[in-house]
């Protein structure tokens, strides 16, 4: 992904907490099976995934628990706001996927729902595993520290 394709995303949603709760090894772009009142919520910027993840089933990936609040225009052909939404990923990208969180103990955690340069809406699903306590307070230790760090060079010089 280029810099010019990173500043075209428009972030509809961001699940902040889960860099901090698991240790992310690495990322995967889905698309998602969504409904027309679905997608018309989503640009409002409405969405919320803070509290949900993904599951396998049948060789398939599902995101659950997201909450996409009802679109107050569509009427009477509204969403449900948490059904199961489907994630269109690649097969071999399942497969390793499946692989990760059957053998390895691994979650599947979304962490940010966009939309791309052509208008399609994506989530950044990560494969991570969940941190200690003890890991979680080295992490905010290091980052303070980095930030003291840079303040004292910027203040010298």
């Amino acid at each position: 992904m280029t810099k010019s394709d990173v500043a075209a995303q428009r972030v509809a949603a961001q699940n902040r907490k889960a860099r901090h709760t698991y240790e992310i090894e690495e990322t995967f772009e889905a698309g998602l099976v969504l409904l027309g009142s679905e997608v018309k919520a989503l640009r409002e910027g409405r969405a919320n995934i803070a509290e949900s993840y993904a599951k396998v089933e049948d060789n398939e990936i599902w995101l659950v628990n997201a909450h996409f609040p009802e679109y107050k225009q569509a009427g009477q052909l509204n969403h449900e706001p948490r059904r199961r939404r489907k994630l269109l990923l690649k097969r071999r990208e399942v497969s390793k996927l499946l692989g990760s969180s059957e053998r390895d103990g691994m979650a599947l955690v979304p962490l940010k729902l966009y939309f791309n340069v052509r208008g399609i809406a994506k989530l950044e699903l990560g494969l991570g595993k969940g941190k200690k306590q003890f890991d979680k307070r080295e992490a905010q230790k290091k980052r303070d520290w980095d930030r003291q760090k840079a303040r004292l060079l910027r203040e010298k010089g």
